[in-house]
């Protein structure tokens, strides 16, 4: 911190010697008020031994006596206020000079007008002309584009005259595309589902005079298991050999080859009934659990 006079030096020394006679009576140590007020205890130093040169700016030192009375408990603002010279800005030898310079520097009201009506005509020809400027490079462009493309699809281009008689394009005519033939296309032919003739394989009916569980094998293989109820009828058909098993043999009858349908069996009985081609006829029963 620059002081210009010795009034201003003799006053920092002042705040310094009274802050630290404060700080005493209180047995406050240096590092205690840098840990409080975060101010590096080289200028806490310096402030009370009233060392202008190791210090920064009037502005700074002036907060950090603000800080240091805060931490003293004493009021920092009537201090500074008091000592206020020590903290007013020193005028260098150039300041009065400047002063005159620029008391003696009148710049008329109306430049600045002209100055600015300048810089928006100039800003209006910067937007205008380069526009102008595109606009006609993007019609050049597209010239040259179109020349190219007639380049490439004609090699020749005659210009037609007015008073000449029209030619024939230079076009070539397309040559006739060539004729398809169709192929007859071929649909699958159904084949029919075998039907079973006299004397070749077995067919077993069966109508339900009551609710009854059965469970039907064709040819070895489970058709049908579960619960058929009273009027419900069923059909079925194999090369080799038709197994139903009922659990109210009563209440099933069984039409094997379309013969007059019979009872498998007594009312509320278990059985189980194979028919064959051959046995057809006369059904032969399996052993009942």
């Amino acid at each position: 911190m620059k002081l210009a006079t010795e009034a201003q030096i003799e006053q920092l020394r002042e705040i310094g010697a009274y802050l630290r006679k404060r700080r005493e009576d209180k047995s406050i140590s240096i590092d205690e008020i840098a840990v409080h007020t975060r101010i590096r205890p080289a200028f806490i130093q310096a402030i009370e031994e009233g060392n202008a040169e190791v210090l920064p700016e009037a502005v700074f030192v002036q907060g950090f006596i603000r800080r240091y009375c805060d931490a003293i408990g004493i009021d920092g603002a009537a201090l500074t206020t008091n000592f206020g010279d020590v903290f007013l800005p020193v005028p260098t030898e150039s300041e009065p000079q400047d002063i005159e310079k620029k008391q003696s520097l009148y710049i008329p009201l109306a430049v600045p007008y002209i100055l600015l009506l300048v810089a928006a005509s100039l800003g209006l020809i910067y937007i205008l002309v380069p526009r102008r400027g595109t606009e006609s490079v993007a019609q050049s462009k597209s010239n040259t584009t179109r020349t190219a493309v007639i380049s490439k699809t004609s090699p020749v281009v005659s210009l037609p005259n007015p008073t000449s008689s029209p030619t024939s394009s230079p076009i070539a005519s397309a040559s006739p595309s060539p004729t398809l033939t169709s192929t007859p296309q071929t649909t699958p032919i159904p084949t029919p589902t075998p039907t079973i003739q006299a004397g070749e394989g077995v067919e077993v009916g069966v109508e339900l005079q009551d609710s009854s569980w059965i469970r039907v094998k064709v040819d070895g293989n489970t058709d049908f298991e579960g619960t058929l109820n009273k009027g419900e009828k069923r059909t079925w058909k194999a090369l080799k050999e038709v197994s139903i098993r009922s659990g109210n043999a009563g209440a099933v009858l069984v039409s094997p080859n379309k013969q007059p349908a019979t009872a498998m069996g007594t009312q509320g009985s278990v059985r189980e009934v194979k028919y064959t081609p051959e046995t057809a006829a006369t059904p032969t029963p399996s052993s009942t659990p």
